[in-house]
């Protein structure tokens, strides 16, 4: 493998933002820019942060145009589509689910976990009765168009996941309020085709997520096995409270993915972070990546720098 000092970064000219002041909102990718506008709009209303993080999310879990995130969503190899969400306020407390089927906003029962439960993860069935204890109404999630999708997939049933196909497969985001309250969301109907039961990073706490209120916090989107196999989220913060910048915390934990991955040519990982000074961070591995930003007042979407040159 190629020395990692030999391995130049991808640079790309960022656009200058307002000075900083709270709310901030980040969010995965350029389809995060509608999600980020219902946050504000939450906030506008003298919502905290966790309920913007809620609100926010449901925009692309709800959206069957999104084929990576929530109803629409990409089924597994035997057709089912599993969703998978965590939530975490500025208090640390935090609650997730995994494999739920059948419930098109799995972020809202992350939350019912994190308030109406004493545990922190619910998985499969179990998480799918506790969701309709609480009042959500199970609906078949599997678009016409998703399921078309699948049945090509099936001629050759080829595994062999694409860098930055369809956006990848998560929504995260990071939400600061007025009252510097941060909270955190990372929703997903994971990798398209996977297999029954497969999970990744993104309801996983310090994977997907992490939220310190003291620090800041980060999220991230891609190959979901490679961050869980390095708790980046969770390193991420930690490094922030080390004095690491946000920016040189999402480029040092892009770093020991590669350091622990010969083939990281082959795969995509992208992490946004801020602390709570307002220092905004992201970086991916690969060119292509971009998160959507609102800062004083005014949304955009800003290109990420990568590890892979172009």
């Amino acid at each position: 493998m190629t020395g990692l000092a030999t391995l130049p970064l991808f640079n790309i000219a960022r656009p200058k933002v307002p000075k900083y002041a709270p709310p901030i909102i980040l969010s995965t990718w350029g389809f995060g820019q509608e999600a980020n506008k219902a946050a504000a709009n939450a906030l506008s209303m003298g919502m905290s942060s966790l309920d913007a993080v809620e609100a926010g999310v449901k925009i692309p879990e709800g959206d069957p145009t999104n084929t990576s995130v929530g109803y629409g969503g990409l089924p597994d190899r035997d057709g089912r589509v599993t969703l998978d969400a965590c939530i975490m306020d500025h208090e640390g407390k935090a609650g997730s689910v995994c494999a739920m089927e059948h419930i098109k906003h799995p972020i809202s029962v992350a939350r019912k976990v994190m308030e109406n439960t004493p545990h922190v993860i619910l998985v499969g069935a179990g998480a799918l009765d506790f969701a309709v204890t609480q009042g959500f109404e199970k609906e078949n999630l599997l678009t016409e168009s998703s399921r078309q999708e699948w049945e090509k997939w099936k001629i050759t049933s080829k595994y062999a996941p694409k860098i930055n196909v369809e956006n990848h497969d998560t929504i995260g985001m990071l939400v600061m309020d007025t009252q510097n309250r941060i909270a955190g969301g990372c929703t997903t109907s994971g990798l398209a085709y996977k297999m029954a039961g497969r999970v990744g990073d993104s309801p996983i706490i310090g994977s997907g997520l992490y939220v310190d209120n003291e620090i800041g916090a980060a999220t991230g989107t891609g190959l979901g096995e490679v961050v869980l196999r390095q708790c980046s989220t969770f390193l991420i913060v930690e490094l922030m409270r080390q004095g690491y910048t946000p920016q040189k915390a999402c480029e040092e934990a892009i770093k020991r993915i590669v350091k622990k991955n010969n083939n990281y040519k082959e795969f995509q990982v992208a992490f946004i972070a801020f602390n709570q000074k307002g220092q905004i961070g992201s970086f991916a591995l690969q060119p292509g990546f971009s998160y959507a930003m609102y800062q004083g007042g005014t949304h955009m979407v800003v290109d990420s720098k990568s590890y892979v040159p172009a």
